[in-house]
């Protein structure tokens, strides 16, 4: 007779710890990465979301917290060489992982839209913690508008061969090609501005 509510204990602990993984935001609300290579315009597409209600969190900040940490300038060198130190002291899901607090905070009120995810760990950590709730959007744009773009912005700016090598970087020790290439929404942005945002707008009417 002792045994049956032990058993139907242990049931419902089981139940529990499963159900307690299960990657599903409960009030609804969604998580969208904007990924694309340096200068394709995701922080713009990023910006476009914001504009529609949804919370930024950007994975950028956490690389220039690093680079302040050690007293040193934000330039392109300090922060390749910050991305990989955190990538290789946390794995290459870090910034995901770094992220998730943030991430989780403003899911209580609002959708979020996360600028900057680079690897296919991030993309697959934040696939497993969200499932259908998660959704990428990538930016693509040609080198060569993207170099044009990175020359000419004012903060930080690249010559066409610091932008080759950051691609380089980005590809070969980041892993950054798999969630581009797993997008569920393509921006395209080799033409005007104006074009880019009707595309955004299109995605964000599908995502509400």
């Amino acid at each position: 007779m002792e045994l049956f509510p032990i058993k139907i204990i242990v049931i419902v602990f089981l139940l529990n710890c499963h159900f307690c993984r299960l990657p599903l935001i409960m009030n609804g609300m969604k998580v969208v990465s904007v990924v694309g290579m340096a200068g394709s315009g995701k922080s713009e597409v990023a910006r476009m979301f914001r504009e529609r209600g949804f919370a930024t969190v950007r994975f950028g900040d956490i690389t220039d917290e690093e680079v302040r940490k050690h007293g040193l300038k934000l330039n392109e060198e300090n922060e390749r060489q910050a991305r990989e130190a955190l990538r290789e002291k946390h794995g290459m899901d870090a910034y995901a992982r770094l992220s998730l607090p943030r991430i989780s905070t403003a899911l209580k009120s609002m959708n979020v839209v996360v600028d900057g995810l680079y690897s296919w760990e991030e993309y697959t950590f934040l696939k497993e913690h969200y499932g259908n709730d998660f959704t990428v959007v990538a930016v693509w744009s040609s080198p060569q508008a993207r170099y044009a773009r990175l020359g000419g912005r004012k903060i930080r700016p690249l010559t066409p061969q610091e932008a080759a090598g950051r691609d380089r970087a980005e590809i070969e020790n980041l892993n950054k090609g798999g969630p581009i290439a797993l997008a569920d929404f393509t921006v395209l942005n080799n033409s005007s501005m104006a074009d880019m945002k009707q595309q955004v707008e299109r995605i964000i009417d599908k995502l509400k």
